[in-house]
This record gives C-alpha cells, sequence and structure tokens, in this order.
C-alpha cells in the first residue's frame, strides 16, 4: 500500500532530488556547464543582440575556432542560444540568447565584473600566499 506524503514531504523530496552538492545530481551538469569560461563569456558576448560567428571570434580574445563551434552547439543543445540561418550568398548565421539564456546573463555578468573588479586583491592574495614557501 502506497503512503500518501504531504506537500511539505513533497518539495522536501523535490528538494533534495536536485541537490548539486550530490555527485549525481543532474544539476550538477548545468553548473559544471555554465562555470565554463567560453560560456560565461560567450553569454555576456550576445547580451547586446544576435551576433555572426566572425563577430564572437573578434570579441572574445583567445578562443580558438574549434572551441567557439562547440560552445555554441552546446549552448544551442541546452536551450540558451538560438541559431539562425539566413538565405543569403554566403548564407548568414546569426547566434543569440534564448530566454533562458537571457535569465542566466545578469548573473553571469555579475560574476564578470566582480571578477574584474576583485583581480588585483586576489593577485596580492596569491603573491602573499606564494611567499609563505
Amino acid at each position: 500500500m502506497a503512503t500518501t506524503m504531504t506537500a511539505a514531504q513533497r518539495r522536501e523530496e523535490a528538494k533534495q532530488a536536485y541537490d548539486a552538492m550530490l555527485a549525481a545530481c543532474p544539476s550538477r551538469q548545468v553548473l559544471d556547464r555554465i562555470s565554463d569560461k567560453w560560456v560565461s563569456l560567450l553569454l555576456v558576448a550576445l547580451a547586446d543582440g544576435p551576433q555572426r560567428y566572425s563577430d564572437l571570434a573578434r570579441r572574445i580574445a583567445g578562443v580558438s575556432q574549434k572551441m567557439l563551434t562547440q560552445t555554441l552547439r552546446t549552448l544551442e543543445r541546452d536551450g540558451l542560444v538560438v541559431r539562425t540561418m539566413t538565405a543569403a550568398v554566403p548564407v548568414r548565421v546569426d547566434y543569440e540568447l534564448t530566454d533562458l539564456g537571457h535569465g542566466l546573463r545578469p548573473l553571469v555578468a555579475a560574476v564578470k565584473v566582480w571578477s574584474e573588479a576583485n583581480f588585483e586583491a586576489i593577485e596580492a592574495a596569491r603573491q602573499r600566499y606564494d611567499a609563505r614557501d
């Protein structure tokens, strides 16, 4: 005989089902994806609207063609970016954030801003740490 759960019990069970601290939790895959530097930089770069592949490649210094392509495909698969092809000669391909991607963008942008604002303090801490040896 099945037991009946209260709404509070169902909420608690759902909460435990998605705990990124657990190795088997599927939300850990999402956390892994969004913490990738190329994902973060692409989400910030796409904040201004649709952009072509070549524009993204120029804007994000150091990204290889292979990594840019792979990251855009992954973001598209995850529903964060949409790829639109326009018939032209040559064919025009644009990438833009989906609603889901727009929801994540402010969080990633905040981490970028924090990183830029605090790099000197982190570098000083690294030097102090390294000097202890």
